[in-house]
């Protein structure tokens, strides 16, 4: 049995950091885990991800932007993810297509049918079975990403309320699926969010 697990949420909500600590929990309990982010985490996807980050890029439409979006998912699908899973392990992704649901389709005002035909495409239909939802505040986020010392793209200087659009619209997937998404308040300490999410993802694997 092979195991699906994704991390969302808006910048800054702390999903890289709680990602390899998911993956590192399955693989104290037996799983060979597999950990992975979008855009990108394939030779093809990086290349694909430099364009979608790249400030200089601000003439990119948001139809483009989301096409990029998945091609890039439809390589780590098929490439890594997939054959993972195949195999009986667990993949752990650092976003996935949700992101684009909420942010080219909620923040970019993009047709949400047709990016989800858009997805199923790219993706064949793959499901996660789990996703762990880190919300916050956009602003807190933003605050964090402006003086995290990290990468800083062209999608983080969209403006504030492109931001908010999107946290609504991650709100709003979770709502129309609850049994497969699960809520973490991320405006805390890193070590508050993780103990929350390491009690969460115990519960939901001694239910499986």
């Amino acid at each position: 049995m092979s195991l699906f697990l994704t991390l969302e949420g808006p910048e800054g909500s702390g999903k890289s950091t709680q990602a390899p600590r998911v993956a590192q929990f399955l693989r104290d309990r037996g799983w060979n885990t597999l950990l992975s982010r979008e855009p990108g985490g394939t030779l093809i996807g990086d290349q694909i991800r430099n364009v979608l980050h790249d400030l200089a890029n601000t003439a990119m439409h948001p139809r483009t932007e989301a096409l990029l979006y998945s091609a890039s998912r439809a390589q780590i699908v098929n490439e890594v993810i997939k054959p993972h899973l195949t195999s009986g392990g667990a993949v752990v992704c650092d976003r996935y297509f949700h992101s684009t649901l909420a942010y080219q389709g909620y923040g970019q005002r993009l047709d949400l049918a047709a990016l989800r035909g858009i997805t199923a495409f790219a993706t064949e239909g793959l499901l996660p079975d789990w996703i762990l939802l880190l919300d916050l505040p956009v602003e807190i986020g933003l605050d964090r990403r402006r003086g995290g010392g990290g990468e800083w793209n062209r999608l983080d200087a969209y403006e504030l309320a492109f931001h908010q659009r999107v946290r609504e619209g991650y709100l709003a997937l979770a709502r129309e699926e609850p049994g497969r998404w699960c809520l973490i308040q991320a405006g805390r300490t890193s070590e508050q969010v993780w103990e929350e999410i390491r009690e969460k993802l115990q519960a939901w694997l001694d239910r499986r």
